[in-house]
């Protein structure tokens, strides 16, 4: 946890940003970490072949762990055994979220996203896998979180005992509202790596949740 004792409230999920290279996403990342907490950090390939993106997470895995969080590749299940990574983010047919959570859980962490309605967040919670995520990875590109996924996010965490993860806004200011709704993560990407100085962004989110999450009960 970057040195810092776990929070016992919300918590951020970076998603990595796009990179035309493994050092330059290693540096990025590096920078964002320094900045304070981050329990996991989602690693997209996004347009890079299957084989720069080994490469580009070869090199990230270790800066994320090392930095005491938990890398979880995105969309492809070699991978993510090849560089071990903690987690592997999977999405699409239910079925196939079933089977990759039977497969690979409990040795990895297994979750899903990208869900737009209450009836299929609960056909993939039947799935138990270990979070969901209430947005699409890249999507983040207007101020405020989705108010889908605000309505998502608030509706699963006052019922359902497995963790969701909502996906803020490009802004920092997005962080309250998306917080308050009592999901146990919220998504940062563009707010944090567009930013001037990632890790002033980090540690400026992560007082943003002190101030506005709600506490968790031990």
């Amino acid at each position: 946890m970057n040195a810092h004792s776990t929070p016992q409230r919300c918590r951020i999920v970076l998603i990595a940003p796009p990179a035309t290279s493994a050092d330059e996403l290693a540096r990025r990342l590096g920078d964002a970490l320094s900045g304070g907490d981050v329990a996991s950090v989602l690693l997209p390939a996004y347009e890079a072949d299957e084989t720069l993106f080994q490469t580009i997470a070869e090199a990230a895995v270790p800066v994320i762990q090392n930095a005491g969080a938990a890398a979880i590749i995105v969309g492809n299940t070699q991978i993510a055994g090849r560089v071990k990574a903690d987690g592997l983010h999977i999405e699409g047919a239910v079925a196939d979220i079933a089977g990759n959570v039977e497969r690979f859980s409990p040795k990895l962490i297994v979750g899903t996203g990208n869900i737009k309605n209450r009836h299929t967040a609960l056909e993939i919670g039947e799935a138990q896998p270990d979070y969901v995520l209430f947005g699409k990875i890249g999507a983040d590109t207007k101020p405020d979180a989705h108010p889908r996924n605000v309505e998502l996010a608030d509706w699963w965490a006052s019922m359902v005992e497995i963790p969701c993860i909502i996906q803020a806004g490009n802004t920092l200011e997005s962080i309250p509202e998306a917080a308050m709704t009592g999901a146990e993560f919220i998504a940062l990407g563009a707010a944090v790596f567009d930013a001037k100085d990632p890790a002033v962004a980090i540690k400026e989110a992560n007082r943003l949740l002190d101030e506005h999450a709600p506490r968790f009960e031990e």
